[in-house]
């Protein structure tokens, strides 16, 4: 049995119009996107199988589909995990990130409502609230808001588009980069200074303070896994 303790994915609903495999796979990807299941996690059939609440065949089922998407590795006579984030990737998508971001927000400088920086400014509010309680899950998913509005505030739907193909990648960039110590607060004051850039038309601060912003997002995130590794090498 798995204890409330030890579980984190709740029990999926049975009542849905896909097939079962589609509904645990889903639910499985989301948890690796949102960092419920970390880089370098062992998945264990059985365990998933009793806290989705199914057999192990979806489970089973799932897992193959997830290892053709690069969300999960199988190594022979050594289990399946959740695929590490290879530098390569990491890499390549802040390199357009960074530019995409710079021009969003020198876009956002221009054209950005007093009602969108009002939204921005609530949502940074809301964030910092979040850190008190320590409610990761939601500071993500805020912070995705925070972006959200910054992007449309640019009034360019095709950057918008292209910036939302990236968006299960940065999501899981995301909630890696900001749980590492310290990294929180910094991006509230990243933020912060965004925001006030923006508001005072500033195009060109704009601009610069997304590309630091991004810079300081990618080196946390390899400083994570760095980390992670030098760990997992100790234990081996």
């Amino acid at each position: 049995m798995v204890s409330d303790m030890e579980r984190r994915l709740l029990p999926v609903k049975l009542d849905s119009y896909q097939p079962l495999r589609e509904v645990v796979c889903e639910t499985l990807r989301e948890a690796i996107i949102s960092g419920v299941l970390r880089p370098g996690e062992r998945l264990m059939e059985i365990q998933l199988a009793e806290e989705l609440g199914v057999s192990r065949t979806p489970v089973r089922e799932a897992i193959r589909k997830l290892e053709l998407e690069g969300f999960v590795i199988m190594i022979p006579r050594r289990g399946t995990y959740v695929a590490d984030l290879s530098i390569k990737d990491i890499n390549e998508v802040f390199e357009v990130r960074s530019a995409l971001d710079s021009l969003a927000n020198g876009l956002a400088a221009e054209r950005i409502t007093e009602e969108e920086l009002e939204q921005m400014e609530r949502l940074l509010v809301q964030i910092s609230a979040c850190v008190d309680n320590g409610n990761m899950e939601k500071i993500v998913e805020l912070d995705g808001q925070f972006h959200d509005i910054l992007y449309r505030a640019s009034r360019n739907d095709r950057l918008v588009g292209i910036i939302n193909n990236l968006r299960e990648q940065l999501t899981r960039f995301r909630t890696i980069s900001m749980a590492y110590p310290g990294r929180l607060k910094k991006t509230i004051e990243e933020h912060t200074q965004l925001v006030e850039a923006i508001a005072a038309r500033d195009v060109d601060l704009a601009q610069q303070l997304a590309v630091e912003h991004m810079a300081n997002s990618e080196q946390t995130l390899l400083q994570d896994i760095n980390e992670r590794r030098q760990q997992q090498n100790k234990d081996r």
